[in-house]
């Protein structure tokens, strides 16, 4: 663990979640492998006069114009990965002449796949430990940009709150949603806060990423850790309080509890 500013008191202790207490760019990976065949099996079967002529690859190169066409349309978009991902493939099913209904319906499911896909693996036995060790001390948040599916993986019980940036729908009935912007926005580190009635200066933020988690919580008024184990987060704008070579090191700010 290395320093670079001094620690205050900690109440609270909120987590990034992808490439934090997880590796996530061999999943994602994989993902991309299984989509792509996935929608090769569904072309064939939609449009099988399309395959043969222009044999496309359903990969990310295909996808980026319709992404473009969704946040072109509605920019707040891009601060929900679920429903821009299910516009672009709507979008790009349509361009390929699938009727509106059908695109609808495959869209859909293409998400229904993805989201499936998103959560299939192991968290590491490490985070697992460190999660429970802290949770007897601290109240723990978790703050994603992403939409990992944390009962899934078997940790959302470590966490009194959970939050992923995009839309939200209303809490009671009649009440309309609102928008959680992504990090690096201060939306779900407010939000953290308030419902934890602490201050900003209490929270300790745990990410990987130099622009959306540390850039973001410090701008936020937080502390921050960063742990650039895994090395796919952002290059660091600002320092963070403090850096982690693994991130069972948190442990060490047991004594940092007031």
């Amino acid at each position: 663990m290395r320093f670079y500013r001094r620690l205050t008191t900690i109440k609270a202790i909120s987590f990034d979640l992808d490439d934090t207490l997880y590796n996530n760019r061999p999943v994602m990976l994989a993902i991309e492998k299984q989509m792509l065949q996935y929608f090769t099996e569904r072309f064939a079967l939609l449009l099988p006069e399309l395959v043969p002529k222009l044999k496309p690859i359903f990969n990310r190169r295909f996808w980026a114009p319709y992404r473009q066409q969704a946040l072109a349309a509605t920019p707040d978009l891009s601060h929900d990965v679920v429903r821009v991902r299910y516009e672009t493939y709507r979008l790009g099913l349509l361009a390929h002449n699938v009727s509106a209904e059908d695109a609808v319906q495959e869209a859909q499911a293409g998400l229904d796949f993805f989201i499936s896909l998103r959560s299939d693996f192991t968290v590491p036995k490490a985070s697992h430990e460190l999660l429970a060790s802290l949770s007897k001390e601290f109240p723990l948040v978790a703050i994603s940009n992403g939409n990992v599916n944390t009962k899934t993986l078997g940790i959302a019980h470590y966490f009194q709150h959970i939050y992923h940036a995009g839309f939200q729908r209303g809490t009671n009935h009649g009440e309309s949603g609102h928008l959680l912007r992504q990090k690096p926005a201060a939306d779900m580190f407010t939000l953290v806060c308030q419902q934890l009635t602490i201050p900003m200066e209490q929270l300790l933020h745990v990410g990987d990423c130099g622009f959306a988690d540390i850039y973001g919580a410090l701008n936020a008024g937080c502390q921050t850790a960063w742990l650039p184990q895994y090395g796919v987060g952002k290059k660091l704008q600002q320092l963070p309080h403090i850096e982690l070579t693994q991130v069972s090191e948190l442990l060490q700010l047991l004594d940092y509890k007031q």
